[in-house]
């Protein structure tokens, strides 16, 4: 039987620390999903619905985007992904006597945790303005609020379109088409705040913005660096790969500031080595790098090996790059040694080691998340990965190649569909010719630029396709009273959250479909009509996801339908597309899709094969380039680095082990010893006893910004961590007060959530504090 929701928030107020751990999954993995499935589903539930995650007649997992192999294994599925699937399929519901029962001050004052914790969204429902209740709506009244709002503004630039990566490929698809018909290309998206930094480094390097390589590259492959991730937690489902590929000799080296429990030791909980015995060793070589000192540590190497005689590809360079001599140029004049090691944070032993692994290797995969997408100097720490790559070949060869690795399960199909606010004239031209009206050529808003046109009064309406926009974004108290200002914000939803809560003059929850759910419409003869909808993994891999629940209720419509239908409301008889038809049946939308994007020929033929298909990847595939030279680029960009000044620290945000970006599951993090309690700080022994911080004190964050504004998180618990000196990490979205909205990375303009200066500094009041006061330091 499941469990009731929580009646008040957790006090969380003096979380308990124990030492970390050093391997990954095993039985407590298995236990801890267990035991939260049976508490959002029930016993009976939780079998029948955790056995369809992932599988080609199921549905898709909802949480991260790892690509299934071509021989799902009976439980496809991960830890984190287990919660992912309790939490939309939970028996719990928020119903229309709850907003009545909680005003939205009450639910502002809550957690992200108890909100999320409260079950699914049964209804729509409508906040007036001024009123301090959300109310029931019908669906039509919902729309008609929707369109009242738009048609009045003065231009359809005044409107922005986000889009969360949970959204399919064909509810993606017509949400782009439906704010371009509109007239704006405000459609930015949760790709923004994770990956842009990847797509605008690799669009001008090899020429598509997206990863090289297969899943049966890595059993391939000769070497596989890590860089700035950690799949134990984000992308548990990688390390039965990385367990594959060492079994078949593949090396690995892990660069990350923290040392991560998944890659040291990997404890496969399908297999009995993994469940009773001491499981996998992962990394033969961990870098501890500084924060941001990747650019500097791939800069070294590929100096060294420049340098090396016989260690180039120089054929490959010959006939496939542009732009070597300069590039060779610039690397080897960054010949101080003292300031690499000062970036990094290594020594010149670990770096003539990693040296002597990369020569070994004929084939080498780099991966890498958000630990080099999040910094300043970004999009030039990429391009360096791709120069090293390049110098020895790694591009367009089995087993070799870039992977980025995405987070959101179809964060990369909802840009290949056109969720982009700088949309290539290309793409524009086939929407034009498909359907027959003259789409906006000004490119338009991304995230950072979205709140500050809200901030500024510029935009006016907020329209979000899922997602947490407030808490998954930077500058939380600029980003809220941005949202505050609209005159109405709206939401599609599956559970509440604490975007719902921050709201416009006035607002709308729309509750949908989630991924495990039966999407059934009326066909053109008036039969009920089973749809699936499509996405696109990591490694650009599309297939079909079937849910197979019954709905929440039976007011829920799915998002492809809202779509259809708002579309329709705003747009009217005047509009030629046929949102109707496309509401009905979701095979006439993937063949518009084949029709626009190229790649999805005979769309609807091809997913209906298990396992899908494969897009094209022209680098991979036949080793050609699609940039402006013809050829894949050579960047000899400065090597930058940040720094902090004397007394402070830089600090990243990361998740815990029990969340998934913004969605908390639990307030423990399980491999790094954390329990109850979220508001930690992870510092150095040594940088702490500097500062006087005994493990245990409570400390306010303080960030500095260049022009000399300050933000602050309060009461933190200090947790001495074997971190890199100088580096600190606290959890998101706790700490996303302390990212100042124009703290972004150059190029892709990222919020640069990862190289933060901080000051420690004694909390303003008590702490923690005395009497018990629930929630105080709880998540939102």
């Amino acid at each position: 039987m499941a469990g009731k929701p929580p009646a008040s928030d957790p006090v969380q107020d003096a979380p308990q620390v124990s030492a970390p751990q050093h391997a990954a999954v095993g039985l407590p993995a298995i236990t801890h999903a267990l035991r939260i499935s049976q508490q959002q589903m029930g016993v009976r539930r939780t079998a029948l619905t955790l056995l369809r995650v992932n599988q080609p007649d199921g549905f898709d997992c909802p949480g991260c985007a790892w690509p299934e192999p071509d021989k799902p294994h009976t439980a496809e599925f991960c830890e984190n992904g287990a919660k992912a699937v309790a939490e939309e399929a939970t028996l719990r519901r928020v119903t229309p006597d709850f907003f009545a029962e909680h005003s939205v001050a009450d639910l502002a004052d809550r957690s992200g945790y108890w909100l999320g914790q409260q079950g699914r969204l049964t209804h729509p429902m409508y906040l007036a303005e001024g009123a301090d209740h959300y109310e029931p709506v019908s669906w039509e009244r919902a729309f008609d609020i929707v369109g009242e709002e738009l048609t009045a503004l003065d231009s359809p630039d005044e409107a922005v379109f986000y889009t969360s990566g949970r959204t399919s490929n064909e509810a993606a698809f017509l949400y782009q088409l439906f704010a371009r018909e509109f007239g704006t290309n405000n459609l930015p998206d949760c790709s923004n705040m994770c990956h842009e930094s990847s797509g605008s480094a690799l669009t001008e390097t090899i020429g598509i913005g997206k990863g090289s390589v297969l899943l049966e590259d890595l059993y391939k492959a000769d070497l596989i660096i890590v860089a700035g991730q950690n799949p134990g937690t984000n992308h548990p489902r990688m390390l039965t790969a990385l367990e594959q590929a060492k079994a078949g000799g593949t090396k690995i080296i892990s660069i990350n500031p923290l040392p991560e429990a998944g890659l040291e030791r990997f404890k496969n909980p399908q297999t009995p080595r993994g469940l009773a015995g001491g499981g996998t060793a992962l990394t033969d070589l961990f870098l501890q790098v500084r924060l941001g000192g990747d650019q500097a540590l791939f800069r070294a190497l590929n100096r060294l090996v420049l340098d090396t005689e016989g260690a180039l590809d120089e054929d490959f360079i010959r006939e496939h790059t542009h732009g070597f001599e300069e590039f060779a140029r610039t690397a080897r004049a960054d010949d101080d040694w003292d300031e690499t090691l000062r970036a990094t944070g290594l020594t010149r032993a670990e770096i003539d080691r990693t040296l002597a692994m990369v020569l070994a290797s004929k084939r080498t995969i780099v991966c890498w998340a958000m630990g080099l997408t999040q910094h300043k100097h970004s999009v030039p720490t990429i391009q360096e990965v791709v120069n090293f790559l390049l110098l020895r070949g790694n591009i367009g060869r089995p087993g070799a190649g870039v992977c980025p690795v995405r987070g959101h399960s179809n964060v990369q199909g909802d840009r290949t569909m056109g969720i982009f606010e700088r949309p290539a004239p290309a793409f524009l031209d086939a929407l034009e010719k498909e359907f027959g009206f003259a789409p906006p050529r000004e490119h338009g808003l991304d995230v950072v630029r979205a709140i500050r046109a809200l901030r500024d009064g510029q935009a006016k309406v907020f329209f979000a396709m899922g997602g947490n926009f407030v808490s998954a974004t930077p500058d939380t108290d600029v980003t809220e009273a941005a949202m505050r200002r609209a005159r109405l914000t709206v939401h599609v939803s599956t559970k509440l959250n604490r975007s719902h809560v921050i709201t416009g003059a006035r607002a709308l929850i729309l509750p949908t479909l989630g991924r495990t759910e039966r999407d059934v419409q009326t066909g053109p003869d008036g039969a009920p009509a089973e749809q699936f909808v499509t996405v696109e993994d990591s490694m650009g891999m599309v297939h079909a996801s079937r849910g197979r629940l019954a709905p929440a209720g039976p007011q829920l419509l799915s998002e492809t339908a809202i779509v259809a239908r708002l579309a329709r409301r705003v747009l009217g008889a005047g509009s030629r597309t046929p949102w109707e038809e496309f509401a009905r049946d979701y095979a006439t939308i993937r063949d518009r899709i084949a029709h626009v994007i190229p790649g999805f020929e005979d769309f609807n033929t091809r997913v209906a094969r298990p396992g899908g298909f494969a897009l094209p990847h022209a680098p991979r595939d036949k080793r050609s380039f699609p940039t402006a030279t013809g050829k894949a680029n050579f960047t000899a960009a400065p090597v930058e680095y940040p720094t902090a000044p004397e007394g402070r620290l830089l600090l990243q945000t990361l998740r815990s082990h029990d969340q998934y970006n913004t969605t908390v599951y639990g307030l423990d993090d399980r491999y790094r010893g954390i329990k109850n309690g979220r508001r930690v700080v992870l510092v150095h022994p040594d940088d702490a006893r500097e500062r006087g911080l005994a493990d245990g004190a409570y400390t306010d964050l303080v960030s500095e910004w260049t022009d000399g504004s300050e933000r602050r998180a309060p009461g933190f618990r200090v947790v001495h961590y074997p971190t890199a000196r100088g580096c600190a990490a606290a959890y998101y979205p706790e700490t996303n007060v302390l990212i100042p909205l124009d703290h972004t990375a150059d190029t892709s303009n990222t919020p640069a959530a990862k190289s933060i200066v901080i000051r420690l500094e004694s909390p303003r009041e008590d702490w923690p504090p005395t009497g018990g006061r629930a929630g105080t330091t709880t998540p939102r």
